[in-house]
């Protein structure tokens, strides 16, 4: 029973890390109708930079700052929000699909200079021994998990509700404007690439903190936690949820990220240990078959505004 509260409080902070990671997204798509498939990248960006400044010196590579994990989260945040603001600047006269196209390729680039850079990100070693919350208390692997899990909770929730009041304040109706009818909100003054830009910042520094603080949840990272699986799973996640509602991102986050361990778990129980290799694929087609069958059921998500 012990162990399963563990595993419990472990489920719920990975959920909610890409629940943040979600509420970022649901500005950039849901609330200013900006189409990125970059999330990986921007993620990456934060997860190396606090990694970076808070993790003891190495031989192979940049370190030895020894930064407070806060100030590390908070350097994050500003250098993936830095990256966002830059590649908004850059591509967003660009549209839907070419837009989509642009943010796909800085993600293949940041995931190449994770990979390559050896002496910054470590390359494909990654790098390790990241300062953990509350490393005090590993040897209780339960109080350990469920103290990660109340500072995740306390992230998430700071977050939440910094989106709520801003979707609600004039900045946030700029954006709900821009999205439903640009022509006219241009012809009431309003600066349409400026405010994407800022959008498209502010999304990235939050998907950014998502990263550092899920780099220092689990220790170590590597160049293989930034694949485009990853975009596919918060896409996902806001879909399910319902795209521009905060409280979908966080929701659909922890149903999807249920459908995906479940049914790694199912596939484990049922497939016979000689095929796991081949199986593997099998969750996939679980999961998109179990998104199917909700967004038939809510085509616009848990949270989604009826059309």
């Amino acid at each position: 029973m012990i162990d399963l509260l563990g595993y419990g409080a472990f489920f719920l902070s990975t959920a909610l890390i890409f629940g943040l990671i979600a509420l970022g997204l649901n500005l950039q798509w849901g609330l200013t109708g900006l189409f990125n498939v970059g999330i990986a990248g921007f993620v990456a960006v934060g997860a190396y930079t606090s990694a970076v400044l808070t993790s003891p010196d190495a031989a192979d590579r940049v370190g030895g700052f020894d930064w407070p994990i806060l100030a590390g989260w908070l350097a994050a945040s500003l250098v993936a929000g830095a990256v966002a603001a830059f590649t908004g600047y850059a591509t967003l006269r660009l549209k839907s699909d070419y837009l989509a196209i642009t943010t796909f390729g800085v993600a293949v680039v940041v995931q190449l200079v994770a990979l390559n850079a050896q002496g910054l990100t470590g390359g494909p070693f990654g790098v390790a021994f990241i300062p953990r919350p509350f490393a005090s208390v590993q040897s209780d692997p339960v109080l350990f998990n469920f103290a990660n899990l109340g500072v995740v909770v306390a992230v998430t929730l700071a977050v939440y509700l910094a989106l709520e009041r801003l979707s609600r304040s004039p900045w946030g109706r700029v954006l709900r404007a821009l999205r439903e009818d640009e022509r006219a909100a241009i012809a009431l003054g309003k600066s349409a690439q400026s405010y994407r830009v800022q959008a498209f910042a502010v999304g990235g520094g939050i998907m950014g903190l998502a990263g550092a603080v899920q780099a220092h949840f689990i220790g170590f990272i590597a160049p293989d936690n930034y694949l485009p699986t990853l975009t596919f799973e918060v896409w996902a996640m806001l879909m399910v949820g319902g795209s521009g509602s905060n409280r979908g991102a966080v929701l659909g986050a922890v149903v999807v990220w249920a459908i995906w361990v479940g049914s790694g778990a199912l596939t484990a129980a049922v497939v016979p240990g000689d095929l796991q290799a081949r199986a593997a694929s099998l969750q996939i087609v679980a999961i998109g078959v179990m998104l199917c069958l909700i967004l038939l059921w809510r085509p616009q998500g848990f949270f989604g505004a009826r059309k």
